[in-house]
């Protein structure tokens, strides 16, 4: 029986993912390199590692990282300007506080980042725990937040169901134990995703209740 619904943040509640692909490639622009989408997409759930590698490969010693995140920071802060929720997002934490399940946030970035959004957006109070990189050793692919999640939750792998964008937020959640719906992003929708329970263009497509549902044999 399903007793908690745990969602990831960045790209799934609200696509800051996109913005911040098209703010990074924007930045390399300046310098007449481009960022492919295929380079970015490895660093959605997890750290930027990857990217910070592709960056350095590209543009050698003559550009420090710290000017590109400068740059693309500045881009993504026009970007975001006004945030908004991803479509279906408030229905169903509206769905499940009403179905009486314990709501969860999982997420790789850090809790002042994730309050901020959640505060901008209204959604605070929706979420009794809120599990982020500065609760854990290993952030997602690791199940380290997951994990912690459930136990902050107080409830099984199995009476739990993960919301997830991203192949590495995927990978967590199965490595964790738990049922995984996927709602990609524009960022993340390319992705090859496997084992997961159900995948959905976006919340709005099917109530919480039809997902439970449909995922739950």
């Amino acid at each position: 029986m399903i007793k908690a619904i745990i969602f990831d943040f960045d790209g799934l509640i609200v696509d800051t993912e996109t913005a911040w692909f098209e703010a990074y490639k924007e930045a390399m622009n300046v310098y007449d390199v481009d960022l492919p989408l295929e380079r970015f997409v490895q660093t959605v759930g997890t750290d930027n590692a990857a990217l910070y590698e592709f960056v350095q490969q590209q543009l050698g010693e003559n550009v420090s990282i710290e000017e590109i995140e400068a740059k693309a920071a500045s881009f993504y802060q026009i970007k975001m300007k006004t945030p908004q929720a991803r479509e279906g997002v408030k229905d169903y934490l509206e769905e499940a506080k009403q179905l009486g399940y314990k709501i969860a946030i999982a997420s790789s970035s850090n809790k002042e980042w994730v309050i901020h959004y959640l505060n901008e957006l209204g959604l605070l109070s929706y979420f009794e725990v809120i599990i982020t990189s500065e609760d854990v050793e290993s952030i997602k692919p690791a199940p380290d937040l997951y994990l912690k999640a459930l136990a902050a939750l107080a409830v099984r792998p199995d009476e739990a169901v993960v919301f997830e964008d991203s192949l590495n937020g995927l990978k967590a959640a199965l490595a964790a134990g738990l049922k995984c719906v996927v709602v990609p992003n524009p960022v993340t929708k390319f992705l090859n995703f496997q084992q997961h329970s159900l995948q959905l263009n976006s919340m709005a497509e099917k109530r919480l209740a039809e997902v439970i549902e449909l995922i739950k044999g």
